[in-house]
């Protein structure tokens, strides 16, 4: 019966890796549009990418967990993959792309985040105790 709940949670725990990367890729995409003006924001943007990058790893429960340096290559592949897209996207738009697809990186990161937190938090709800 132990073991049930616990393969439960690994199945979860693929969910969290995947939804979360999903979080990540949206955030470098929107890190590599504004590259080009260095300002507060895109530092922030970039401290945020490292604390989705690294923390999720701590959330995984320890019987299915990677080792720390294959997730963090695996996580800084898809972070700079999608800073690159962003990078070579921003100057696209207005030219060849509309001014609003500007603002779709940031729209896409927050429906990504929203979804991310419901899969989360109905995780946790789903748990129950094991008799």
């Amino acid at each position: 019966m132990h073991l049930d709940a616990l393969r439960n949670s690994v199945v979860s725990s693929r969910s969290l890796s995947i939804d979360t990367t999903f979080v990540l890729f949206f955030l470098g995409l929107e890190s590599g549009r504004t590259l080009s003006d260095l300002s507060i924001d895109t530092v922030l943007i970039f401290v945020t990418m490292a604390m989705v990058a690294v923390l999720p790893y701590y959330l995984l429960p320890w019987i299915e967990r990677p080792s720390f340096s294959k997730w963090l290559m695996g996580r800084s592949l898809v972070g700079i993959f999608a800073i690159a897209i962003g990078a070579v996207l921003a100057p696209l738009y207005g030219t060849l792309m509309p001014e609003s697809f500007r603002f779709l990186p940031l729209t896409l990161l927050i429906l990504a985040a929203m979804t991310s937190c419901f899969i989360q938090f109905y995780g946790l709800m789903r748990l129950r105790l094991v008799k």
